[in-house]
């Protein structure tokens, strides 16, 4: 088996020092303020958000190697991505491209921090800080990804017996909103998402795929989060659903959101992304 890590939520296995430090103490090698890496320019020909030039790149990867070791394999290695680099800016959505199995799961794990790497540094801003998720301590982290980096993945994990409108509503909650605006604003973003009412009291573990995914997205977007990350947002939702999250997404972007992505229906690719990232640049060097 894979040196895999857990489902988001949980901290990584083992604190080390944090790598969190003020940008004026910021080393030469720091996020730089420059024009993102690589990339392709996307359909409608922006390469970043607007104002992006001024506010410089929330997210910073460079260097990045990873390699997954099978131990039950004996040991056998398994390369999966080399020298990986790019900046993400602040209003600009960026698609991970590649084939199925080229690591772009892998590789937004990683930013997200459930991946160790092997080589390299994943720069994440945080307000007047700059964190690298590689090397920060579990509880630098988990205070990261409670303030400033947001995770949507492909299936919804929540505790049993707690409603559809109380998961959606949680992140709001923790952010401090009272209860009862946070189950408004849940509401009506299940409303939004097309979610029937009467499932609204019940548990997502009873629903179908679709509705169990709706939940998830309006869970992630619920609350404000400067970084986003989402990893097949739209892949068990019907036409009518996926135009609503294109809409969200949009809505993300304007209010300064940057979202890193893996979005295999070209249609919504094409209609939120600003450029292409191909992955397997990464791989073949790995």
């Amino acid at each position: 088996m894979a040196d895999k890590a857990p489902h988001p939520n949980p901290l990584p296995h083992g604190e080390r020092e944090s790598g969190a430090h003020s940008v004026s103490d910021a080393p030469d090698n720091a996020m730089p303020l420059t024009s993102p890496r690589g990339g392709e320019v996307g359909p409608q020909g922006r390469v970043r958000g607007e104002g992006a030039e001024t506010r410089g790149p929330i997210l910073d990867v460079a260097g990045v190697a990873k390699t997954f070791v099978l131990h039950l394999r004996e040991g056998a290695r398994l390369p999966v991505v080399s020298g990986a680099g790019f900046d993400l800016y602040p209003g600009e959505c960026v698609a991970l491209g590649g084939p199925s199995g080229a690591g772009k799961s892998s590789l937004l794990k990683m930013v997200y921090g459930n991946y160790r790497i092997d080589a390299g540094h994943i720069r994440v801003r945080d307000g007047g800080e700059v964190v690298d998720v590689a090397s920060t301590a579990p509880r630098r982290l988990m205070k990261l990804r409670a303030t400033t980096m947001g995770y949507v993945s492909q299936f919804l994990r929540v505790i049993p017996r707690v409603s559809a409108l109380d998961v959606v509503a949680e992140p709001l909650v923790g952010d401090g909103v009272s209860r009862e605006e946070a189950l408004a604003t849940a509401g009506a973003l299940l409303a939004r998402l097309n979610l029937p009412e009467r499932l609204w009291s019940l548990p997502p573990a009873t629903f179908s795929g679709g509705e169990q995914q709706r939940v998830n997205i309006a869970r992630g977007l619920i609350a404000h989060r400067p970084l986003l990350l989402m990893d097949e947002p739209t892949a068990s939702l019907d036409a009518a659903n996926r135009q609503v999250v294109i809409g969200l997404i949009e809505e993300k972007k304007q209010a300064g959101v940057a979202i890193l992505g893996i979005f295999h229906d070209a249609e919504v690719r094409e209609a939120v992304c600003d450029r292409v990232i191909d992955v397997t640049d990464f791989a073949r060097a790995a």
